[in-house]
C-alpha cells in the first residue's frame, strides 16, 4: 500500500534529507507497487527517485525483499537502468535513492516504434552475462503447478511493461523495476511479455509473431512454451481470488487469452 512522504518518521525524512539534500517539493509517482513509497524528490541538490518499504515484525517483508533485490543486481545492470546512488535504513525502513531519469512510458500497440525499441532492449538484456548472485534466483523455483522449465542462465527482468520503459526525447531507454530479476530460461521474458502485447491491442497470433523474432524463442521447444502458458494463466487465476484491482483482472484474461490460444 502507498502512503504519503509526510506520513514517514522524521528519522527517515531525516536521514534521506542528509544523502539527498533538503527537500524542497515530493511529487509522487503515478504507477507502480513494489514499494510503499515511489517518489521524485525536488531536492537543492537536484531531482532524486526514491523507493522505499516498510520492514515487517516478522521479517524484511516481500516489499523491502525486493527493493533488496533492485539494489543488489543495480551495479550489473546499470548500463541499461538507472543508477543506484544510495540507500538508507532508519526507522524501520528501507530506502533507495536513484538518479532522476525522464521519459515517456512506451507505447506497444501494433506499429508502434517503441516495438523496435524494446526488441533492442530484449536483446541487449539477453546478450549480458548473468551474475552469480542470481544463483539463488531461478525463475523455474518461482512456478506452481509442478512447472519445471529448461536450465538456462539467461539475465530476465521478468516485467517488461510498457511503464517499466523510459524512453527519452533523444531515444535514450533506461529499464526500471527490477523487483523481479531472476536467472532462467530466455523464452520466459518473452512469454511473461505477450500478455502486456495482448493488452496493447495484439491478437495472441500476432504477438507471438512478434517474439519469434528472438533465437531464446525459436529455439525452445514448444511443448515447454505451452506448459508455461497454461501455469501463467493459472498463476493468475489464482491472483485474482484476492487481487480485484482492474489491471490484475485485465491481465488474468490476457494470461487465459494466451494459454487458450497455446492449447487450440
Amino acid at each position: 500500500m502507498r502512503i504519503d512522504w509526510n506520513d514517514l518518521p522524521d528519522e527517515v525524512r531525516d536521514a534521506v534529507e542528509a544523502r539527498a539534500g533538503g527537500i524542497r517539493r515530493i511529487e509522487p509517482a503515478a504507477a507502480g507497487n513494489h514499494a510503499n513509497i515511489a517518489s521524485t524528490l525536488h531536492t537543492a541538490a537536484g531531482r532524486v527517485f526514491v523507493k522505499a518499504a516498510l520492514k515487517q515484525p516478522d521479517g524484511n517483508g516481500a516489499e523491502v525483499k525486493s527493493l533488496r533485490w533492485e539494489a543488489a543486481i543495480n551495479p550489473h545492470v546499470v548500463e541499461h537502468a538507472p543508477r543506484l546512488d544510495w540507500t538508507v535504513e532508519a526507522g524501520g525502513w528501507f530506502v533507495l535513492g536513484f538518479e532522476h531519469v525522464t521519459g515517456r512510458h512506451a507505447d506497444f500497440r501494433a506499429g508502434s516504434p517503441d516495438l523496435e525499441t524494446l526488441a533492442k532492449v530484449i536483446d541487449a538484456l539477453q546478450a549480458m552475462p548473468c551474475p552469480g548472485l542470481l544463483d539463488r534466483r531461478r525463475v523455474d523455483a518461482r512456478w506452481e503447478n509442478g512447472v519445471r522449465t529448461p536450465a538456462a542462465d539467461t539475465l530476465l527482468h521478468c516485467d517488461l511493461n510498457p511503464a517499466n520503459l523510459l524512453i527519452a526525447d533523444d531515444g535514450t531507454v533506461r529499464v526500471v523495476d527490477w523487483a523481479f530479476v531472476a536467472r532462467g530460461p530466455g523464452f520466459i521474458e518473452l512469454a511473461r511479455l505477450i500478455p502486456w502485447l495482448l493488452k496493447a491491442g495484439h491478437g495472441p497470433a500476432q504477438a507471438e509473431e512478434w517474439v519469434t523474432r528472438f533465437p531464446s524463442w525459436t529455439a525452445t521447444d514448444p511443448a515447454h512454451i505451452d506448459v508455461y502458458a497454461r501455469a501463467f494463466a493459472g498463476r493468475w487465476r489464482a491472483n485474482i481470488e484476492t487481487n480485484r484491482a482492474r489491471w490484475a483482472l485485465e491481465h488474468a484474461e490476457a494470461a487465459q487469452r494466451w494459454a487458450d490460444h497455446r492449447s487450440g
